[in-house]
């Protein structure tokens, strides 16, 4: 799905989110508000993983959308 459909439509994306990517909080999607890069940010800082690794997930997760 084209990240511009997921950011208008975050509402119902952040449920999706919530189920795949658990350690985020109700605060962080939040925060988040459908901003790609704010995604791959609180995906580094509660998964302890690197920044390619992060976005490799969110395009992952996004195209099964």
């Amino acid at each position: 799905m084209n990240w511009d459909r997921i950011e208008g439509n975050w509402k119902q994306a952040a449920g999706k989110v919530k189920e795949k990517l658990g350690k985020l909080t109700e605060d962080d999607i939040a925060v988040i508000g459908g901003k790609q890069e704010q995604l791959i940010g609180r995906i580094q800082e509660r998964y302890g993983v690197a920044k390619d690794e992060a976005e490799r997930q969110v395009k992952t997760w996004a195209g099964q959308l």
